[in-house]
C-alpha cells in the first residue's frame, strides 16, 4: 500500500446528537476500502465508544484514522481532565459520568472495556489536568 491512508475528525464535545458521526464516517471509509465486515464492526465499535467518552468526559477532541497494510489505527486525543485511575476506569460498570449523562443512556462504564475488547492493542496515555491520548489497533492481516 505504501503510505497509509489517513483522515482525522473533530469530535464536538457539546453535542450528544453528533456523537458517533466520526464512527459512521470511519465505517463508510473502511467499507469503500474493501475491509471485511467483522473488521469494520470492531473498528466502528471502538471508535464510537471513544467518541462518546470524549463527549462525556473531555469536552470533545480529535480522532485520527490511519490504515496500514496489516492494521487499522485509531488515535483519540482530548484535552479533558485525564483519567485518575486507569485500572479502575477499565473495570466494566465503573463510570464517572454525571447523572444527567446517565439519564440520556450514556455513561454505563463500558466505554474503555469495549474499546479494549474490540481492538487487538490499546494504549492509554493520560495526564491529569492535560488530557488523554488513546491509541488502538485492529489487525487486518
Amino acid at each position: 500500500m505504501g503510505e497509509p491512508y489517513k483522515v482525522s475528525f473533530d469530535v464536538d464535545g457539546e453535542n450528544f446528537t453528533s456523537a458517533g458521526e466520526a464512527s459512521i464516517q470511519v465505517k463508510k471509509i473502511l467499507r469503500q476500502l474493501g475491509f471485511a465486515p467483522e473488521t469494520i464492526r470492531r473498528v466502528s465499535i471502538a471508535m464510537y465508544e471513544g467518541e462518546i467518552n470524549m463527549v462525556i468526559h473531555a469536552g470533545g477532541g480529535r480522532a485520527e484514522l490511519a490504515v496500514y497494510d496489516d492494521y487499522i489505527e485509531l488515535v483519540l486525543t482530548d484535552h479533558g481532565p485525564g483519567i485518575a485511575d486507569v485500572n479502575l476506569a477499565m473495570q466494566e460498570g465503573y463510570s464517572t459520568a454525571l447523572e444527567q449523562v446517565r439519564a440520556l443512556g450514556f455513561g454505563a462504564g463500558m466505554g474503555l472495556p469495549n474499546m479494549k475488547r474490540y481492538t487487538d492493542e490499546m494504549i492509554i496515555d493520560t495526564k491529569l489536568g492535560e488530557g488523554t491520548r488513546i491509541t488502538m489497533r485492529v489487525k487486518t492481516a
